[in-house]
């Protein structure tokens, strides 16, 4: 790419992008030399980008279109939801699911699991035909966002591998299968069978909304530690999210996975499936992982603070040039992301100042 001089009229504009999240304030856009989409896939042509790339280059995606997006109260596209439909219900395998105000989400109608053995699911678990979506639609209804060029688009995939199991069979007894000997096969099986469907619906959304990456959600871990040892994920979950990265990279897009929990044990794991990001929460030791893994997988780092409602800016802009010092130099070496969420308008625009100063 390339080099740009940082001109100090960059800084100039107030407009702000739309937030992906409710509730969340919007990004702030700069007058950017090139699209923060050419400068965030820099990192995967392998090339020095113009500043720190961040999550705020992308904008997200959960189509109504697919059941989940709608059960778990996760549809956010262009389409504003009736008032009153946020409520929960059946996603794309007949699971029904009930809002939680108090969590803002949903979770599954509790005690009647579709699924207490694995070795029945064959029986029990429908799969939807995505021939009877309306793709056309959808990529009509969501023109004003799709036409919105100058970020690039992400797509989110709301249940992967063991969410999926945890949802046909509760937390428990899904934890139990993935290791019970008498039950793995179905449950490798089921994974098998559920990759088939993922790789399916990868092309359909690369064909219906052409997204630069697809973002899986598969959370493996609590506060504490993940939920099962390296071994058991390279045995159980590696080799299906291996088959939906590799159709995700030959479509020509970005694998990355959204894993909650304190998971640096399954660093090696998402590695060896593919996946080309993982920004992960704060409790994971990241300047660890990034010494140790940066040049395999791109990590969202986080700042040196956590943003409260009363951090001054001062405090932001200085950890922010802390960020830039610590991590800036290490870039070409070891590409990474900012990771945004929450931060605070002061730090994200001092990074993208600093950051553009150095890569110049």
């Amino acid at each position: 790419m390339e080099r740009v001089p940082f001109d100090p009229k960059e800084l100039d504009s107030r407009e702000t992008y739309p937030s992906p999240f409710p509730g969340l304030p919007g990004a702030r856009k700069f007058n950017t030399p090139v699209a923060p989409r050419d400068n965030y896939l820099a990192l995967f042509r392998h090339e020095m980008p113009l500043w720190i790339p961040s999550n705020n280059d992308l904008r997200m995606l959960s189509p109504r279109i697919d059941p989940d997006n709608i059960a778990r109260c996760n549809a956010n596209d262009a389409q504003a939801p009736e008032p009153g439909t946020m409520t929960g219900g059946r996603d794309r395998h007949g699971i029904e699911w009930v809002y939680v105000p108090v969590a803002k989400g949903s979770m599954v109608k509790p005690g009647h699991p579709l699924l207490t053995d694995a070795n029945e699911w064959e029986k029990v678990v429908p799969f939807p035909d995505m021939d009877e979506w309306d793709w056309a639609g959808s990529a009509a209804a969501n023109k004003p966002l799709l036409d919105q060029e100058d970020r690039g688009l992400s797509v989110v995939v709301v249940t992967g591998f063991f969410e999926r199991l945890i949802s046909l069979m509760d937390f428990d007894k899904a934890a139990v299968a993935m290791i019970d000997e008498e039950q793995k096969d179905a449950v490798k099986a089921l994974y098998d069978r559920l990759a088939d469907l993922y790789i399916d619906m990868v092309q359909r959304l690369k064909k219906a909304y052409n997204p630069v990456a697809i973002l899986m959600n598969d959370d493996w871990g609590g506060q504490r530690s993940p939920f099962f040892s390296l071994a058991t994920v390279r045995e159980m979950l590696v080799p299906a999210h291996k088959r939906v990265s590799d159709a995700t990279h030959d479509a020509g897009m970005i694998y990355e996975i959204h894993s909650c929990g304190k998971n640096e044990k399954l660093v090696p794991a998402y590695i060896e499936m593919g996946a080309d990001i993982w920004c992960g929460q704060r409790i994971n030791d990241k300047e660890t992982l990034y010494r140790q893994y940066g040049d395999k997988i791109i990590l969202g780092l986080d700042s040196d603070i956590k943003f409260e409602p009363e951090t001054t800016d001062e405090e932001a802009v200085a950890s922010a040039r802390r960020f830039v010092r610590k991590y800036g130099p290490t870039m070409g070496e070891k590409p990474f992301l900012c990771f945004s969420m929450g931060a605070s308008p002061a730090f994200m625009e001092t990074v993208y100042a600093e950051s553009r100063q150095m890569f110049s």
